[in-house]
């Protein structure tokens, strides 16, 4: 049986959330939301729900994603993956706006025989909602979502639907059709659908996506309804405990393991202080599920917990899991499954593992603002404690040139710590940030390498503090004053104004990586190496 005495939560930290669990026979999977970063749709894998390894994302071209012109934190929502007929079966949304009472949520179907593809090209299904999720009963599958209602009054949503789709032809069949749900359902979204014992089991997430969210079920002998609320109350929320270390648990699905064991996957997040910002934005953990006598299933206590027990399955060796230390020295031809490329996916015409061995070449793009052709390669943010280092080799000519590392939220927040040259050409370098979208230069400026050797630069972050270092030959050294890293919180990043119209949203968490800018529109290069990411104590 399982070696490991406990989950321990999060089990995915860093920004993994709309988690959406599937077994197939041993092996366990769980597909969580990418916004505006690429490759989309993240997926871990496991043998035990202990050990997630990170496979990397799906859809890992344009064709498949294009996300060129997306706003901050738009882009992949709630991904559904399931299985029926042999095949994988992706569903996926790709927001285009959500601004001004509107949310343009083209959804898809993707699907392929192994998890890692090869992935069919997408088809469209319909733009009615988001957070549509499949399901399979026998021969028949569902398409079930969210209805959006942009009009002014209407709460924004008008319920839930599902709709008949062939899984032959990857086809909408007939007319959506309205689900009935509880007189109390009020604004619920992330629809999962289960059958067991003769129910249907609507799996919901409400109370929003902050510290009133909650996971709840109801259940009906019809799969349009009407539905009956569980009497138990919400399977598992934080609501009215701000004092637990996990907060905003919501938005879950459920899986049913080779033992016969039930265990929900659901989305966290640990802020710093009472109901404080979250750096690193929204997680995924697990809980066990037990079915009582009356079939509504529970959880114990109902509340997210940092450690679980592990299910009975057979004993399965360590491996690497999302948030370990670790150095890359990018010696292979492709990124690793830790990086991630924002908003255009990893091609030539911009980045290169091969044109200089044992180095990441990355072409300078556009500038912060843009929703095009940025040029950054970065991981997310795991613990309140953490470093980022990487070695580089770069010659600016001119003060539009621009490289080093960042400590990211989106277009509007972000630190970025880079060499540039001044008006005599000089290499020198500097500390911008990015608070709100006011942009700052800070005072302090130091001559940087004369390009015959390379600048080591680093970050770290101490809970809610964040420091720079360089090395330019003599040792590390801080640059710059201590700075307040949440800003790169979900919380700032959010901006509604006092009528209730999003301006922003918050939903990706923190990221550190590798940035060049060229403003010429040149493309001139950096060279990167050795990066490395560590996790403190």
């Amino acid at each position: 049986m399982s070696a490991a005495v406990a989950i321990r939560n999060p089990v995915l930290p860093g920004s993994h959330p709309d988690p959406s669990v599937l077994r197939v026979g041993p092996d366990y999977y769980l597909a969580t939301s990418t916004f505006e970063w690429y490759p989309g749709v993240r997926v871990h894998h496991s043998t035990n729900l202990v050990n997630w390894r990170p496979l990397g994302g799906i859809l890992d071209s344009v064709s498949l994603l294009d996300l060129a012109g997306r706003p901050d934190s738009a882009g992949v929502w709630a991904p559904n993956l399931s299985y029926a007929d042999g095949l994988f079966h992706l569903v996926y949304s790709n927001v285009s706006t959500y601004e001004g009472g509107f949310t343009d949520c083209p959804n898809y179907v993707v699907t392929a025989p192994s998890v890692k593809g090869p992935w069919s090209q997408p088809v469209l299904l319909h733009s009615r909602g988001f957070d549509a999720s499949l399901f399979h009963d026998g021969p028949e599958s569902w398409l079930l979502n969210m209805v959006h209602d942009w009009r002014p009054g209407h709460g924004g949503s008008a319920g839930l639907e599902a709709t008949p789709y062939d899984r032959a032809t990857r086809a909408l069949t007939g007319d959506p059709v309205r689900v009935r749900l509880p007189p109390t359902a009020g604004w619920i979204e992330g629809p999962n659908l289960y059958r067991r014992n003769g129910w249907y089991y609507l799996l919901t997430a409400d109370g929003g996506s902050g510290y009133q969210h909650q996971v709840t079920v109801s259940r009906s002998r019809a799969l349009a309804g009407p539905y009956e609320r569980n009497p138990h109350g919400p399977l598992i929320t934080a609501r009215d405990h701000p004092e637990l270390p996990l907060q905003k648990a919501g938005h879950g699905s459920l899986v049913e393991t080779t033992s016969g064991q039930w265990y929900l996957a659901y989305l966290v997040a640990r802020p710093h202080g009472t109901h404080g910002p979250c750096i690193a934005g929204r997680e995924t953990s697990l809980a066990a599920v037990r079915w009582m006598p009356d079939d509504w299933p529970r959880v114990d206590t109902g509340l997210p917990a940092l450690e679980v027990p592990a299910p009975e399955l057979p004993a399965s060796p360590a491996t690497s899991s999302e948030g370990d230390s670790g150095a890359d020295g990018f010696d292979q031809p492709d990124l690793g499954p830790d990086w991630s490329t924002l908003r255009r996916p990893p091609a030539s015409d911009w980045l290169s593992l091969t044109e200089r061995p044992s180095h990441l070449r990355i072409r300078g793009g556009r500038s912060p603002r843009s929703l095009d052709e940025p040029s950054l390669v970065a991981r997310r943010v795991t613990a309140a404690r953490c470093s980022f280092e990487a070695t580089m080799d770069y010659r600016p000519r001119a003060f539009q040139h621009l490289a080093g590392i960042t400590a990211y939220y989106n277009t509007r927040n972000w630190y970025y710590l880079y060499l540039t040259a001044d008006d005599a050409g000089q290499p020198v370098l500097r500390l911008a940030s990015s608070d709100q979208g006011f942009l700052v230069v800070g005072a302090v400026t130091e001559a940087g390498p004369d390009g015959s050797t390379p600048i080591r630069l680093g970050l770290d972050f101490d809970g809610p503090r964040l420091r720079f270092r360089c090395d330019t030959g003599a040792g590390w050294r801080p640059f710059g004053p201590a700075l307040d890293a949440t800003v790169l919180s979900d919380e700032h990043a959010e901006d509604i104004d006092a009528d209730g119209q999003i301006r922003s949203l918050g939903f990706t968490g923190a990221f550190v990586g590798l940035w060049v800018w060229d403003l010429t529109g040149a493309c001139h290069h950096a060279d990167f190496h050795e990066a490395t990411y560590s996790v403190g104590s």
